[in-house]
């Protein structure tokens, strides 16, 4: 039985052909709007309300290296090294920017991160391509007789066929699967800024505190000549007492043996500076042949660090903040391997012209087209896409704990160096009151032997004991001022993950 459609029903139902069309544009974008797996949000960690070291009392008549600072106040500037007020580390510190392979290296993998962002990206978007051919092809048929009189023939026929096609593909992202990729590669990209920091951050640091090993060994080399033109007199004095019949040959030898040992070890010294100054040469990106450090005389102040509060270290370490993104780029991995769960809608369309005659080859009954959505969808696996999953939550699970364990150690480095300037601070008080008391020894030891009451073994031993206090007054110097430097680098040096994250989105 056939039914007859009125005009009033083919109205109604042309009318809602359009609201059907709607409907189902709004269903697609809505789920569009949807991205499975889990939003990703940084854990809770207590770091503490201030560092342990701020709540130990300082010496008074010491220097402690560092100060506390109020919340809020930026505790260092990005040019950290200037506090120390050192022209000639300043400049290269600008030469380290430009030239440090180990920056440059991190700088190319940054690049390297842009461009996987990007290709991540393309997935959002359509892809169109064209194709051209031209064709000859053929075919052959007969028939073939027996071996004994019989015949065999072929025929066959050849033609041409000229096509030219253009096609549009596009996978609607539904389930989010590219936005999450997208998502990751952001991360990733960031974790790269993060790195850059921490490189050029490291390589400061390293900069800084073999400058100041470069310059308290210029202060030892001076120490050590000025050692050893004191024990030449000495030698000299000793010999002119032997001749005298003052003086016995055990206090020649004695004297000659300081003598020697003091040179040996201004040797060691200038062994050890050169050595320093080709570790300067690498680290600016020169060879060692090509660098010059000239000794200027002088070792930088030990500058006052202004110290901040422990939660400040999640934004101002880039280490810390480097281990944070990569968590996030595990996080969003999850909702990829969540995705390949549910299937893929790809809308497609192709069109072109296609003829067996170059003539024909653009005319109108040459056109053809083909445009439909396709759906697919993985029914078995034997269990990769649950593996994928399950892999993609304990990659996430390892960023996490590396994350915490970045944090932990980021703390132990500020706190260990906080105690470690503090103490040493009140070491070089009481270091500096030992060497006046060597120095004193020293005088009055030598007055005695040139008035005859003592011989030149007691002056040999009196002289060693202030040496040896003087070189440590210097090692503590270098101790401290290599301290401070780490510090700045643990405390972040200036560095901002807000600010470094804006100026490197691309």
């Amino acid at each position: 039985m056939n039914k007859t459609m009125t005009p009033g029903k083919v109205a109604s139902q042309a009318q809602q052909r359009p609201l059907a069309l709607a409907g189902l544009l709004v269903g697609i974008l809505l789920l569009a709007g949807c991205a499975v797996g889990p939003d990703f949000k940084r854990p809770e960690m207590d770091v503490g309300a201030a560092y342990g070291q701020a709540a130990e009392p300082v010496d008074p008549t010491a220097n402690a290296g560092w100060v506390q600072v109020s919340p809020g106040v930026a505790p260092l500037r990005a040019a950290w090294w200037v506090l120390y007020d050192d022209r000639i580390l300043n400049e290269l510190m600008s030469e380290l920017e430009a030239e440090n392979l180990d920056i440059r290296i991190a700088e190319a993998r940054y690049r390297q991160a842009q461009a996987s962002l990007q290709s991540a990206r393309s997935g959002l978007f359509p892809t169109v391509g064209s194709n051209v051919s031209v064709e000859r092809s053929g075919s052959s048929g007969g028939n073939a007789a027996g071996r004994e009189g019989g015949a065999a023939g072929f025929s066959g026929g050849a033609s041409n066929s000229y096509s030219l096609s253009s096609s549009v593909s596009w996978e609607l992202d539904l389930w989010g699967r590219v936005r999450r990729s997208v998502e990751s590669s952001q991360a990733a990209l960031d974790a790269s800024v993060a790195d850059i920091g921490d490189i050029r951050l490291s390589m400061q640091s390293t900069l800084a505190q073999t400058y100041f090993s470069v310059r308290v060994t210029d202060a030892e080399i001076r120490l050590m000549e000025q050692t050893v033109q004191a024990y030449e007199r000495s030698l000299n004095m000793t010999s002119n007492r032997y001749n005298a019949g003052i003086a016995t040959q055990a206090d020649v030898a004695a004297a000659r043996t300081q003598l020697e040992n003091a040179r040996t070890q201004l040797l060691s010294l200038e062994r050890q500076r050169a050595q320093l100054e080709h570790a300067v040469a690498v680290l600016l990106g020169r060879t060692p042949a090509s660098f010059q450090l000239a000794a200027n005389g002088e070792v930088p102040m030990l500058p006052s660090i202004p110290v901040g509060l422990p939660a400040e270290l999640l934004q101002r370490r880039p280490d810390v903040a480097a281990a944070e993104r990569r968590m996030a780029e595990a996080n969003a991995q999850i909702g990829v391997a969540q995705a390949a769960w549910l299937p893929a809608i790809t809308l497609g369309a192709q069109g072109g012209f296609r003829s067996g005659q170059w003539a024909e080859w653009l005319t109108a009954p040459a056109r053809f087209w083909a445009i439909g959505p396709a759906l697919a969808l993985t029914i078995f696996d034997g269990g990769a896409r649950r593996a994928a999953v399950e892999q993609a939550r304990a990659a996430f699970d390892v960023q996490a704990l590396s994350w915490r364990q970045a944090v932990l150690t980021a703390l132990q480095e500020v706190e260990d160096l906080l105690v470690q300037l503090r103490v040493m601070g009140m070491e070089q008080v009481t270091q500096g009151r030992a060497l006046e008391s060597a120095r004193e020894s020293l005088r009055l030891t030598q007055n005695q032997y040139e008035a005859g009451l003592i011989d030149y073994l007691s002056v040999v031993q009196t002289e060693t004991t202030a040496l040896n206090t003087e070189r440590a007054a210097l090692s503590l110097l270098s101790e401290r001022l290599s301290a401070s430097a780490r510090l700045m680098a643990a405390l972040g040096g200036g560095w901002d993950q807000t600010s470094a994250l804006t100026k490197a989105t691309p």
